[in-house]
């Protein structure tokens, strides 16, 4: 999730490539001391993803009714949340309580990454651990387009060995009293859990049968999906990844339009590209590199083709990545 080596899965295994894939960035994590009654409300978080873990007490989660539907959701010790979409939520200590906007209620900055958040009116206390991360690779959004509004999981009905209460349970003994070196612990188990909760979807959800997730489960269009991740800067055609799935170039072409919902040419482009974007954001390299990285022949067709996908030059993005600082939680 971080920036070190690991290893890749097995051959075969081409979503646990995909999931390989994924790498965590720009996290930050907040420990939440609220005490009855209090509200929070937390703005769009454009492409971040929440997670929400109640290690005291209880909260109520709601979110525009128009995305969700379910109305405001209980959260107790014992259970994850995650809210994939940055979607505006709102925290409260009963359903009917008055909130504050996040961005107005002071913090205490303990670290780039770590802070503490002490809100509320003196009663009933509950504690949160909230994170907000970001994937920063192409696998990672096309895998977030899929996911649902809110992924919930509870700890106490988990039948897979415990994990997900054993889990937490660290995470509530790290945020209770933050030792030395309880942060670099608290945000990496904080990764791992959004990764598990993800995983755990993977495995149960009907909708993770569909499209981008379909097609990687695909024997055949899943092994061309896997030779355009591996070498994205190869000079890659219909022809030759057809060869990659073993089919014919018509039936490559209509069953991969039909899986993952665009041609595969198409798909290789915007790939490319979000790689190159997030490419750009980590690392000074000069743009004629960055665009023989990811298959460009030039660097004007690179920036002309980046253009027209994003609407900004790659230069600008370089710019904002510099900037712009992630966006503190509650």
């Amino acid at each position: 999730m971080h920036d070190r080596v690991r290893t890749p899965p097995a051959a075969g295994d081409l979503l646990g490539e995909a999931l390989h894939l994924l790498r965590l960035t720009g996290t930050l994590y907040c420990r939440a001391e609220l005490t009855a009654p209090w509200g929070i409300a937390v703005p769009p978080l454009p492409e971040l993803m929440a997670l929400v873990v109640v290690t005291a007490g209880h909260c109520w989660l709601d979110v525009d009714a128009d995305i969700d539907g379910a109305g405001p959701r209980l959260l107790q010790p014992g259970s994850l949340t995650l809210l994939p979409h940055g979607v505006a939520h709102r925290f409260r200590s009963d359903p009917e309580a008055t909130t504050d906007d996040l961005f107005d209620i002071p913090v205490e900055q303990i670290s780039e990454r770590y802070e503490i958040l002490r809100h509320g009116g003196g009663g009933e206390r509950t504690h949160v651990t909230y994170g907000v991360v970001r994937f920063d690779h192409a696998a990672g959004s096309k895998l977030v387009a899929q996911l649902p509004p809110i992924i919930h999981l509870d700890g106490w009905d988990d039948d897979d060995a415990g994990w997900l209460h054993s889990m937490l349970r660290l995470v509530s003994r790290e945020a209770q009293a933050l030792r030395p070196g309880g942060e670099t612990v608290l945000t990496r188990l904080a990764d791992i859990l959004v990764i598990q909760a993800i995983r755990s979807w993977l495995d149960a959800a009907p909708e993770a049968r569909q499209g981008w997730l379909a097609a990687l489960r695909d024997e055949q269009i899943g092994r061309a999906l896997t030779a355009i991740h591996r070498a994205p800067e190869q000079d890659w055609n219909v022809a030759s990844l057809a060869r990659e799935a073993g089919m014919s170039r018509s039936a490559f072409s209509a069953r991969f339009t039909e899986l993952v919902g665009e041609p595969p040419m198409r798909y290789l482009a915007q790939w490319r590209l979000q790689l190159a974007r997030t490419h750009l954001r980590r690392t000074p390299e000069p743009l004629s590199a960055v665009a023989h990285r990811f298959g460009y022949r030039s660097e004007t067709a690179f920036c002309r083709a980046f253009k027209r996908a994003f609407g900004v030059s790659p230069g600008s993005v370089r710019s904002r990545a510099a900037t712009s600082p992630l966006p503190g939680p509650p």
